[in-house]
């Protein structure tokens, strides 16, 4: 690596670290907002990184870049992916630092855009994924030699706002098993989505796993989780890659679906749902006719959560598809087997008393 002889300076009117450096006739000038050593530290390794991989392009605009990738995004992942990052960019990003040079950018551009959204409200989750987003924009400049700024240390101010997550109570929980009518046009109709409340509550099924959930996935006692539909009807392999994943199913839930197969007839799919829109709308509609408290479909699964909660973490987190990877349907099959169809057992007897006592 060609040496580097010059060093950070500090620009105390703009209130920050300045490094000119040249390869090969090209002049540049690297910055740095962070104070101290740090922020000297931050420039050189700016520096050396150009000098090193010679970057091109650092002098696009944070915006034009992000328009680029966007469209990537737009061509090699789903709309449930990219549509709620253009909200957060378009909201808290772009009028921060849209203008900036990309060769500009610092951690700390990116620690105040999320700082500034936790500030103003936002939930715990959401500045996760305004982290994600950030770290997800600057890996794409590093792959087109834009730029080298890695913002590992990106972090949720500690005091962020937790969203607070609704469950159904054991009442609700009760009437939710004992009355299957809704109402429809001023008269009480049998409600055909009831099976699918019940079984999300059973089984901690995603809104979207439920709507993709096929009779083919059911073999025997066991079923298998290997597909979603996310809100803008597109079917996707699930939230991550712990969705694919793999469980007994407790008696309560066989039962459910038994009841489903007689309703459905040779349907493909199990709960025949239309969208999550038209569901949420006729949860929504059950909800209000039968006296229960109003929560979302993701909150079923909050509340199967919920009530299991005292079984070991481990189990939860394989019913549920927050465990690490694993080959659930090949090697691992002799652990459904065992361990799986003693928690359906523990799952299906917990639910079974607050069914009958609540």
């Amino acid at each position: 690596m060609k040496e580097r002889i010059n060093k950070p300076l500090w620009d105390e009117k703009r209130g920050r670290w300045v490094l000119a450096v040249q390869r090969e006739g090209k002049r540049r000038y690297f910055y740095s907002s962070t104070p101290g050593r740090a922020g000297q530290r931050e420039c050189n390794r700016k520096a050396d990184a150009w000098i090193q991989d010679g970057l091109e392009g650092g002098r696009q605009r944070v915006q034009a870049v992000y328009s680029d990738w966007l469209k990537e995004l737009q061509k090699t992942t789903s709309q449930g992916n990219w549509k709620p990052l253009v909200v957060r960019w378009r909201n808290w990003f772009l009028p921060s630092i849209g203008l900036k040079r990309v060769e500009q950018l610092t951690d700390n551009d990116l620690q105040q855009v999320v700082n500034a959204a936790a500030a103003a409200g936002l939930s715990r989750k959401t500045l996760q994924n305004m982290c994600a987003d950030a770290r997800a924009f600057c890996k794409y400049c590093r792959r087109c030699k834009l730029s080298n700024l890695n913002p590992e240390f990106l972090t949720v101010p500690a005091g962020a706002r937790l969203k607070g997550k609704k469950v159904l109570s054991p009442a609700d929980i009760a009437t939710l098993f004992r009355v299957d009518t809704t109402e429809m046009r001023g008269k009480t109709v049998y409600d055909k989505y009831i099976g699918a409340y019940r079984f999300a509550v059973l089984t901690g099924l995603r809104p979207g796993e439920l709507i993709g959930l096929r009779w083919k996935d059911i073999d025997g006692d066991t079923v298998r989780i290997q597909r979603a539909v996310n809100v803008y009807n597109e079917q996707t392999r699930g939230k991550n890659d712990n969705a694919v994943r793999a469980f007994t199913l407790p008696p309560l839930a066989r039962a459910v679906l038994d009841k489903q197969r007689e309703l459905t007839g040779k349907e493909e799919s199990i709960f025949c749902i239309n969208s999550e829109h038209t569901l949420y709308g006729r949860w929504r509609k059950y909800c209000s006719v039968n006296g229960i408290a109003p929560i979302s479909l993701y909150e079923l699964r909050h509340s199967f959560v919920s009530a299991v909660k005292q079984l070991p973490a481990g189990e939860v987190k394989d019913l549920v598809g927050h465990s690490a990877d694993m080959d659930t349907f090949g090697q691992y099959s002799h652990i459904m087997e065992g361990d799986s169809a003693r928690t359906a057992e523990e799952v299906n007897a917990i639910f079974a008393k607050l069914i009958i006592t609540a």
